[in-house]
């Protein structure tokens, strides 16, 4: 089962994010916050914030639909493009993308707002493949490693319940959870998979 993607906040979190780096960002980095922001607002309120499909990948755990987004890639709709391309866009570097217009915050919920804000003051600091090192310490990447290490396959799907499994005591967890929380987030997101998948 999967939940449904919000390309708009996806768009906007990208651009919130390039708006905290002075309007320019690495666009590994920025999937790599996105994945802490996902993963904090999953753990703490049940959900994630984007709803994207994630892929593990060898730098780490990749949201595919807001990867397609920084990279304004020929796999977006019309209207995922045109609205991506009103806010965001290529930089000179290639590695790099843009804010080109002020962020809509209103497409945010006030606790979609708390994860980002969570994701840039605790991970913001770090270059691209510095967070994509940290993510290789948490469980749901770590279950695809030995899969990626073999070079059978480049990607492997992974699952929103695998990020409710408990990192190393030295990692950050993003929200710690008791146990008691861990199986209340997991049946709150299954019942919001299984509406989502009702009504899709």
């Amino acid at each position: 089962m999967s939940l449904a993607f919000s390309h708009r906040k996806a768009t906007q979190a990208l651009n919130w994010l390039a708006r905290q780096a002075g309007g320019r960002l690495n666009k590994m980095a920025a999937l790599k916050l996105v994945f802490f922001a996902d993963r904090y607002h999953l753990r703490k309120y049940g959900r994630p914030l984007t709803g994207d499909t994630y892929l593990a990948m060898n730098f780490g755990p990749v949201p595919s639909g807001t990867k397609d987004i920084a990279y304004l890639s020929d796999f977006l709709s019309n209207s995922e493009r045109s609205y991506a391309e009103t806010f965001l866009r290529q930089a000179a570097d290639a590695f790099c993308f843009e804010s080109k217009a002020e962020p809509d915050a209103r497409v945010f919920s006030q606790t979609d707002a708390e994860a980002l804000s969570f994701a840039w003051n605790e991970f913001g600091r770090h270059d691209a493949f510095m967070l994509a090192d940290i993510t290789h310490d948490y469980p749901e990447w770590k279950r695809h490693e030995a899969a990626l290490q073999s070079k059978e396959m480049t990607r492997v799907p992974m699952h929103y319940a695998d990020f409710l499994d408990e990192a190393p005591p030295e990692v950050n967890p993003c929200h710690p959870l008791t146990p008691d929380e861990a199986q209340e987030r997991r049946e709150m997101l299954a019942e919001l998979e299984a509406f989502e998948n009702r009504w899709s």
